[in-house]
């Protein structure tokens, strides 16, 4: 009877069992808060926040969601995961423990905060289909906000499918155009500039977006007069509100504790939205949180007597229990009877969840102290009685057990009577930590078939007759090549549809593919990145453009906190092939001409940075990406739209590996490793050294910052010029010491110098405007050429006088 998704039936009239199942689900939601919050507070888990006060709601909310739909969510939606069986009681507490057990915990596995939920989108052939055939939620991010903009690309999926029906083909039973994307938030979250910005797109796009707004009055202790115009989400966004021959959204109210009120408005609601393809909003009011925040606090501390009281007094669970004995549903023996269940059922599950986790160390912790015994059979350390306090720690961890380990080894170091001993005890440290490692240190990318590193490179191939073009037509041919190949790419952003973008690389495309897979949005860049994600995580392969790399930090948290961890914290079970196209580097202004590699190498690890020197190189990552599911940014170099190059004859087919350096041009000298626009620059400073001072310049391109020089291509030429110097636009001490960081310290290449290794960067300012700001902010043939001679000069003073 219970934990089963019960189907709402067409008249709104609900059946006993139902209804009762309902309160059952909402009932063991509540225990397994109150449970989880004892257990962090017993010393039994870390941190724990959870969605008390929210059950109903979201017991309602769940009965319209249907298998294709999409959840976008926070980290207060167990009981929507539990009505919809999405949830296990027993995963709940395994979320709480941090348990790394796949089986046990296949939302976070260990890597992410409780009640951060998410359902597979990726098969292990690296296949993302046959979504329609199962109830599917994004990984959820604790970032306050942070679901809004993906919401948006995981509604515009069905958009699209329903405008271009022919495109269902192409997306292996993804969509279908029928299903809804259902998000939901805190009120207090819904102050961040993301929230506005995912709404005010909805309701321009008319996607079919729902956000339930779960309002309690609070954000942790600020109340809602000081978070909201009006103090009310609802009014805030009348202005939204869609009226006759508009466009827009619909908002709905409902009050939290209301159960068939709360059923039939969201029943009206979602089957409006997935209709009419209007984004609703559901402001879900007098919402309480009996626990407060999370196990951090109190909200004794903020609430009044007179406020607590009245969240007693409209506590969900409490008004649906009178409505059930008033209604005559249920007698208070039945109900007495489901509440004991629950409990039993909570109870049962935190016993078991908590075997399961501790369990996880038996066979380790028998291992080891099979060697403590050993040692001190020979020794007086006692180490099996020290060891007993690490075994009966409250809460058991990994550290504990290896931090034991590793200083008994270290204790023992060079004790010739435990030689044997200690090679036990080592080879117990190292099986100890290759698991581990597994647990928490694999996934960042792809690892299997679909990887963008096991794509292989595919050289340009040229006529006998090539043409000389403008680079943008290159791009512009290989996107052409690229639409036909593939009928799931899409690509949108700031005048990407009508105009072809700003630089003419999509010229054409929206009048031959169509508005619905090429298409403008407005200036939003972090929901353009949000379209992005959630259309990837729904089988499409979308190329977002942000139209200048400066731009991108407008989308930044979508990148940093959504997509470079996707994969990692699902461990691989959810994959969003996002293709990022931007331009950047040398042009001319403070906000046109950045180059902030170190902001994008320090925060973005998981996304994959492509830098290609020019347009042909740019078109042959863009081949070999979507060869693959792994997501990237491609930088394309500004300069290079207007620069002449040959126009190749194989558009699409071509690729660039990643992760493999080309030496431009062959030396023996000193090694110059740079990228992008710079590679230019090394190559003339190169003519002109070999030129005037017979010095030869091996100049070698990265082509991508990540993965980087995967062969160690560069230090193969450090051990023959055994000088080195990186250059690039970012500021000092960014991506060029990122670099000299991979060679030296990683491929070991300090070894082979003979003079101190350079950096050779741009000004710590932002490039200055004009002709001359570019020049005296950035790197420069000049500069390149004295550095290069100062590291001969280094080594030889009498054959390179001073300049």
């Amino acid at each position: 009877m219970y934990l089963e998704k019960s189907e709402i039936i067409a008249n709104d009239q609900f059946s006993t069992e139902e209804i009762l199942n309902d309160y059952y689900i909402a009932y063991l939601s509540r225990q397994l808060s109150l449970l989880g919050r004892r257990e962090v507070h017993n010393g039994r888990a870390h941190f724990g926040i959870f969605g008390d006060g929210k059950e109903i709601a979201q017991i309602a909310y769940a009965k319209t969601f249907k298998k294709g739909d999409w959840r976008s969510g926070y980290y207060r939606d167990q009981t929507f995961m539990l009505a919809l069986n999405l949830l296990q009681p027993e995963e709940f507490f395994a979320m709480i423990y941090g348990d790394t057990n796949e089986e046990e915990n296949p939302s976070t596995v260990g890597r992410n905060f409780n009640n951060h939920f998410s359902t597979q989108n990726i098969n292990e052939e690296g296949e993302i289909k046959d979504l329609l055939l199962q109830y599917n939620s994004a990984s959820d991010i604790s970032s306050t906000g942070g679901q809004m903009p993906r919401l948006l690309g995981l509604a515009q999926a069905s958009k699209i499918v329903r405008e271009k029906p022919e495109m269902k083909k192409a997306l292996n039973n993804n969509v279908s155009g029928d299903e809804v994307a259902f998000g939901s938030i805190g009120d207090a979250s819904t102050s961040e500039g993301i929230f506005w910005e995912t709404i005010n797109a909805a309701g321009v796009m008319q996607v079919p977006l729902a956000v339930a707004v779960f309002d309690d009055g609070f954000g942790i202790s600020v109340p809602v007069e000081l978070q909201t115009t009006k103090s009310s989400i609802s009014e805030a966004l009348k202005g939204f509100q869609k009226e006759k021959g508009s466009n827009g959204i619909k908002i709905y109210k409902s009050k939290g504790w209301d159960y068939p009120g709360l059923v039939k408005t969201f029943k009206e609601g979602i089957d409006f939205c997935r209709r009419t393809h209007t984004p609703v909003v559901f402001h879900i009011e007098e919402v309480t949180q009996p626990q407060g925040h999370s196990t951090s606090g109190s909200h004794e501390r903020y609430k009044t007597k007179e406020r607590l009281q009245w969240e007693d007094d409209f506590d969900g669970l409490n008004q649906m229990r009178k409505w059930l004995l008033e209604t005559g549903v249920a007698d208070m023996d039945m109900l007495v009877e489901i509440e004991k269940s629950a409990k039993q059922k909570a109870k049962e599950a935190r016993n078991k969840a908590w075997q399961n986790f501790t369990n996880g160390y038996q066979k380790e912790q028998n291992e080891l102290l099979d060697i403590l015994r050993k040692i001190d059979a020979k020794t007086d350390l006692q180490n099996e009685r020290k060891f007993e306090l690490v075994r009966n720690r409250i809460f058991p961890t990994r550290r504990s057990h290896f931090s034991f380990a590793k200083r008994l080894n270290l204790e023992i170091h060079l004790n010739p009577d435990l030689q044997d001993e200690r090679a036990e005890l080592q080879n117990w440290i190292d099986r100890f930590k290759t698991r581990t490692i597994d647990f928490f240190n694999t996934s960042l990318h792809r690892t299997g078939s679909d990887s963008a590193l096991k794509v292989e490179g595919h050289p340009v191939k040229y006529g006998s007759n090539a043409e000389d073009v403008n680079g943008s037509q290159i791009v512009n041919k290989n996107f052409d090549v690229l639409f036909e190949k593939y009928p799931n790419l899409v690509t949108f952003g700031e005048d990407t549809g009508k105009m072809g973008d700003v630089n003419q690389g999509m010229k054409g495309m929206q009048e031959k593919y169509g508005k619905e897979r090429v298409s403008d949005t407005g200036i939003r860049e972090a929901t353009i990145i949000g379209q992005g994600i959630g259309l990837a995580l729904r089988g499409f392969r979308p190329i977002a453009e942000i139209q200048y790399l400066d731009y991108l930090i407008y989308a930044h948290s979508q990148l940093s906190d959504d997509l470079a961890t996707l994969q990692y914290r699902t461990k691989g079970k959810q994959a969003a092939p996002l293709i990022v196209r931007t331009r950047g580097h040398q042009l001319q202004g403070i906000w046109h001409a950045g180059s902030p590699m170190q902001m994008l190498l320090g925060s973005l690890r998981g996304i994959y940075l492509c830098v290609p020197r020019n347009l042909t190189q740019a078109a042959g990552f863009y081949n070999a990406l979507l060869e693959a599911n792994d997501p990237a940014i491609v930088i394309e170099p500004l300069k290079g739209y207007n620069v002449k190059e040959k126009l190749p004859e194989n558009h699409g087919e071509y690729k660039v590996p990643l992760g493999v350096p080309e030496i431009m041009r062959e030396g023996t000298d000193v090694t110059v490793v740079t990228y992008a626009w710079n590679v230019h620059h090394a190559l003339k400073a190169a003519s002109l050294l070999q030129k005037f001072k017979g010095i030869s310049i091996e100049v070698i391109d990265v082509q991508t910052l990540m993965p980087f020089d995967v062969n160690h291509t560069i230090l193969e030429s450090v051990k023959k010029t055994n000088k080195v110097l990186f250059m690039d636009e970012d500021v000092p001490g960014g991506a060029t010491a990122y670099m000299m960081q991979k060679v030296l310290q990683e491929q070991k290449a300090f070894d082979y110098l003979d003079t101190a290794p350079r950096t050779l960067s741009g000004m710590e300012h932002r490039p200055a405007y004009g002709i001359d700001g570019e020049y005296f902010s950035k790197p420069n043939v000049e500069l390149l050429f004295k550095n290069v001679y100062e590291m001969m000069r280094e080594t030889d003073e009498k054959k390179y006088p001073k300049l």
